[in-house]
């Protein structure tokens, strides 16, 4: 008995010592910040899922990443991302991210193995994993919903029962594999098209086939379907609409929103809030992302940089990160009808070495640490094959180049309680200012500081190459210009846009109407308007279009008077096409003060051959008013007279 009692002991005690150091269950926070300013987000769920899209992190440890915690010991990036807030990782899933020979593709050759090994990691440290299917064997997007190799020249059904049998058997594997899976995305970012269906009926079936595997393998499960472009008015309730039509079975509509190209935060709570309230579904952003500096880390281009064509809503500091990140879970889920959670995108995907480009390309053909490798052009000739490289966003993870973590990953963790710290500058708001080649640039005096708590105050400036960068305009005329200086102990900057203005309103008749505009008509026109019909346009969508089936019917002046003109020399361009028009009579003129001072004939050939008329030199006397336009009369040989306008405009020269 003694003995039995001695050998149980001994057994407790050898389970207790291999499980010594070995992580199980939720990984506990205790953050604390004395440099991150977090206003709370006041009543945000238990939940709620605070997400991290870590789809590339194989690659990056197998291209020599290391990574550390704060105190800058190197540890699993996964158990210091839960260690900071997170709840969820996301990994997307390729069907076969490999050439014939089994070379990769790149962006982490994510397959089910990748997520596979991923969410076991992720269990260890209490992760729940989001699966992003996008049936693809690369990148899935708005812009290209490439089917598999496997699949190629199935028909839909063949194709829906693949993608049934393929969704189960990767299911399966992470059921097996002990992996704790809380999403299922059927598709990424699935914009009208997926798999290479580009109808909705086939989208649709091919939705019904993943959700019917994720139902059998995975009740627990939700199922998500997932878009991008929330800005773009109506869509989402188009695809809301064509789901339920089609009776797709899913649980949660999740958008993608990146603060640079989708629209206002409130934009995006009002359409998710509509499909939720209109459908019963749990909405969710599922990507989202902001810059901590505009720097290049890899030698590969950025997409998000200094001089990008972005809406710049935050610095691209830390705090800027941070304070991104808080506003969308905060619209999420305060603002937002059935929101339940927030996920970054790719978060850990940094630099794989800081040496050099040609050391670091060897590395993302060897390993697929870059967005894409030379190998992809198998797959995808013509973005890929021609583009691939190294890492486009390693300014937006919440690591460093170095591999520690960034001050802002402590965001997620203070979201409930907040970190109330005494806002301080953080950044200078940059200044934008245009002006015309023939003005003289002012520079101001002061520059918005940006604070920690994003508020705003405005600091004194002192410019250090103003006199310099005033002189190139001088010299060089119409152009983009850099001013740097300080303020605050931070550096400022303003960009001048020195243009050739448009003095003409609704210059190419964008607006749909004769905005700006006034017609007079003269003769009895069949059809005299703004006509949105890219083709036929010059520049846009619209151009002014006449039409009429009578002889000697077409007669008009289409002219505009801009107020406030300031004194000077101008000049007046404006085109024309069409045909039919037999004899005609067709001039751009200038006025002042109602009489005419200049007139250039103009001609109506065939269509889409633009003849312009121009006039240069026009002198406007300081308080005079200058009213220029086109006249138009057309004979017609009796199939109609026809033509479109386009492209006014008055610059002034001097």
């Amino acid at each position: 008995m003694k003995n039995r009692i001695l050998i149980a002991l001994l057994l407790v005690f050898l389970l207790l010592a291999a499980s010594c150091g070995a992580e199980t269950g939720p990984v506990k926070t205790d953050v604390k910040s004395d440099k991150l300013y977090v206003a709370p987000v006041e009543g945000l769920p238990d939940d709620f899922i605070l997400g991290m899209d870590v789809s590339s992190l194989l690659a990056e440890e197998a291209s020599g990443v290391k990574y550390f915690n704060f105190t800058g010991e190197e540890q699993d990036p996964l158990k210091t991302l839960a260690e900071n807030g997170i709840t969820h990782l996301r990994v997307r899933v390729w069907n076969d991210p490999c050439d014939e020979n089994g070379n990769g593709y790149g962006g982490g050759n994510c397959d089910i193995d990748t997520a596979l090994e991923l969410g076991k990691r992720a269990k260890t440290y209490g992760l729940k994993l989001i699966v992003d299917f996008h049936y693809s064997d690369f990148w899935a997007d708005p812009g290209k919903q490439m089917v598999p190799k496997a699949w190629q020249g199935m028909t839909l059904e063949e194709k829906s029962d693949a993608l049934y049998a393929y969704t189960k058997d990767c299911l399966n594997k992470l059921k097996d594999g002990g992996v704790d899976v809380a999403l299922v995305q059927l598709g990424n970012e699935t914009n009208g098209a997926l798999c290479g269906e580009k109808k909705w009926a086939g989208v649709a079936a091919l939705m019904a086939a993943g959700s019917k595997a994720v139902r059998e393998v995975l009740p627990e499960a939700l199922v998500a379907v997932h878009f991008a472009n929330p800005e773009k008015s109506g869509a989402y309730a188009d695809y809301a609409w064509r789901l339920d039509y089609y009776s797709v079975d899913y649980d949660v509509f999740a958008s993608s929103y990146y603060p640079y190209w989708h629209g206002t935060r409130e934009n995006l709570s009002a359409v998710l809030s509509e499909i939720a309230e209109t459908y019963g579904k749990k909405v969710m952003v599922m990507e989202t992302s902001y810059a901590y500096t505009a720097d290049d880390t890899d030698f590969s281009s950025n997409t998000i940089g200094e001089g990008s064509a972005i809406v710049k809503d935050y610095p691209f500091t830390m705090q800027g990160q941070a304070n991104a990140v808080r506003d969308v879970v905060e619209t999420v889920a305060k603002d937002t009808k059935n929101g339940i959670g927030v996920v970054y995108w790719e978060g850990a995907w940094i630099t794989v070495g800081t040496e050099s480009y040609e050391k670091n390309s060897e590395k993302w053909e060897r390993y697929g640490s870059g967005w894409a490798t030379s190998f992809a052009a198998a797959y995808d000739p013509d973005d890929a094959g021609k583009y691939y490289g190294g890492c486009a966003v390693d300014n937006q993870a919440f690591f460093d180049a170095s591999g520690k973590p960034l001050e802002s990953l402590k965001v997620f963790a203070l979201l409930r309680s907040g970190n109330a710290l005494e806002p301080v500058p953080d950044a200078v708001a940059d200044v934008e200012m245009t002006v015309d080649v023939h003005d003289e640039p002012t520079l101001p005096d002061t520059v918005d500081a940006v604070f920690t708590d994003d508020s705003k105050q405005p600091i004194p400036v002192e410019w250090a190459n103003a006199e310099e960068t005033l002189q190139k305009i001088r010299n060089e005329g119409a152009g983009v210009y850099l001013v740097q200086g300080k303020a605050g102990g931070m550096d400022a900057k303003c960009r001048i846009r020195v243009i050739e203005t448009n003095f003409l309103q609704n210059d190419s008749f964008e607006t749909g109407d004769l905005t700006g505009w006034a017609l007079t008509e003269l003769g009895h026109a069949d059809e005299l308007y703004v006509e949105n019909k890219p083709t036929d346009s010059l520049s846009g969508a619209c151009h002014m279009h006449f039409w009429s089936a009578k002889q000697d019917s077409v007669e008009f002046t289409l002219e505009q008077t801009p107020e406030n003109l300031p004194a000077g020399t101008y000049k007046f361009a404006v085109s024309i096409m069409g045909g039919d028009c037999g004899e005609t009579e067709i001039y751009a003129y200038a006025k002042i003060d109602g009489e005419t001072v200049a007139i250039v004939p103009m001609k109506i050939t065939v269509y889409n051959e633009w003849d312009t008329g121009e006039i240069g030199d026009i002198v406007l006397p300081d308080g005079a008013k200058l009213t220029v336009g086109i006249y138009v009369k057309c004979q017609g040989e009796g199939n109609g007279a026809w033509g479109k306008i386009d492209d006014a405009v008055l610059n002034r020269v001097s």
